[in-house]
């Protein structure tokens, strides 16, 4: 079998042992101290394993060492979580105290030319002059202009008059005149069918002739419808003028009034007015241009109200709401704030990349937000950069009610 042979091959007598032990102290080369290999060193003895393990007291094996650097590292580990769950206890009811938007003042302008074809003979008003509502800017020549406008004045005067004539009707002299005509033709009538009876009778007693007899009776018939005249003369001066000549009157008085205020429209427009409080930015046309519709004379800048135009990111769109108070600074004005509030919030993404919104894409969508701003003096020229502030807490998050 083989196991009794390898144990009969191993099995070595004390002597054998020796001899080969002398044998390979024999065939080692001397060595310079400290420079031994392992290869060529004998196995230590018993004496000198007991003077190494009485050297090693004390002193740590390898297996100390790693368990001294887990610990070491575990001690390290428990004090960073130690640090930062202290801080999220102190951070964890804190929350950002304001938003803070960049952009710059924005203001409306208004281009302001003549409404009438005329040549101008003033401008009154320079870049950068304040203007305020209603102040003439510059004028049109008038003179030929004027004299339509008294034209036409004239002709709604008398044509007033002939309303005011028909609406009072006749007067009380007009009407006893009708009435004295009636009476002188019935005085006449009767006067005419006397004659006329007596050349009758003398015609019967052959005193007269035939001929005497009918002219006296056409004399009669003659003045009868002279009193039926004057009668229907009366009825109609009592009675007035008839309705549809006044309401004729009337319409051509509103026509000739009409005109008029035409032309004096156009003679207001010759002088240009401010339409609303501002700064005058460009002065665009000089005195002896003509003027039309399709040219400004100024350009006109809105100075209330003002805003600033900002945008606000998709991530801080919902702590950006309309009426909320905001504070607006500018470097010109360093320690001066603007008081203002959010007036308008874009529903519509600027900026946009893609209409196809990731999550990397949509926390760069931008909306814009105009910020108005209380600036009585004009400090805040247009298109200066300003820094909006927006308080998140909820004190002053809506617009104060002075404001």
């Amino acid at each position: 079998m083989t196991i009794p042979a390898q144990s009969h091959r191993n099995a070595r007598t004390p002597v054998a042992a020796s001899a080969t032990s002398t044998s390979l102290a024999d065939d080692r080369k001397p060595v310079a101290p400290g420079q031994e290999s392992t290869e060529n060193r004998a196995p230590p003895t018993k004496h000198e394993r007991g003077v190494l393990d009485t050297a090693h007291v004390g002193t740590s094996t390898p297996h100390q060492g790693v368990k001294r650097r887990l610990l070491i590292v575990a001690l390290l580990a428990a004090a960073a979580g130690a640090g930062a769950a202290g801080w999220w206890f102190a951070h964890r009811d804190s929350a950002p105290v304001e938003l803070v938007l960049h952009g710059n003042v924005d203001l409306r302008q208004v281009a302001l030319p003549f409404n009438n074809n005329e040549r101008i003979t003033a401008v009154l008003v320079q870049e950068g002059d304040r203007v305020h509502k209603g102040e003439v800017l510059a004028r049109l020549d008038t003179s030929r202009l004027e004299p339509q406008v008294a034209q036409v004045a004239a002709q709604v005067a008398a044509q007033r008059a002939v309303v005011d004539r028909l609406r009072h009707g006749s007067r009380p002299e007009e009407i006893a005149q009708a009435k004295a005509n009636l009476e002188s033709a019935r005085a006449d009538a009767v006067n005419a069918r006397r004659q006329f009876a007596r050349k009758k009778e003398l015609l019967g007693k052959n005193f007269a002739s035939q001929q005497d007899a009918d002219a006296a009776e056409a004399a009669a018939g003659v003045a009868d419808a002279r009193v039926e005249v004057n009668q229907k003369a009366l009825d109609l001066a009592i009675a007035g003028p008839r309705q549809e000549d006044i309401d004729q009157a009337e319409a051509q008085l509103r026509g000739n009034e009409a005109q008029l205020a035409f032309l004096r429209q156009q003679l207001a427009d010759a002088e240009l007015k401010a339409p609303l409080d501002g700064v005058i930015r460009s002065r665009l046309m000089e005195p002896g241009e003509m003027a039309s519709p399709q040219r400004p004379v100024f350009s006109l800048a809105i100075i209330d109200p003002k805003w600033v135009r900002t945008y606000v990111s998709e991530t801080n769109l919902g702590k950006a709401r309309t009426g909320m108070r905001a504070f607006v600074t500018v470097d010109s004005f360093p320690g001066r704030q603007f008081e203002g509030w959010i007036g308008f919030v874009s529903p519509v993404a600027e900026f946009t990349p893609k209409t196809v919104e990731t999550e990397e894409l949509r926390t760069s969508l931008l909306y814009e937000v105009r910020v108005f701003v209380n600036d009585p003096n004009n400090d805040l020229p247009l298109g200066i950069p300003a820094t909006v502030r927006l308080p998140l807490n909820t004190g002053a998050t809506q617009r104060t009610a002075d404001q």
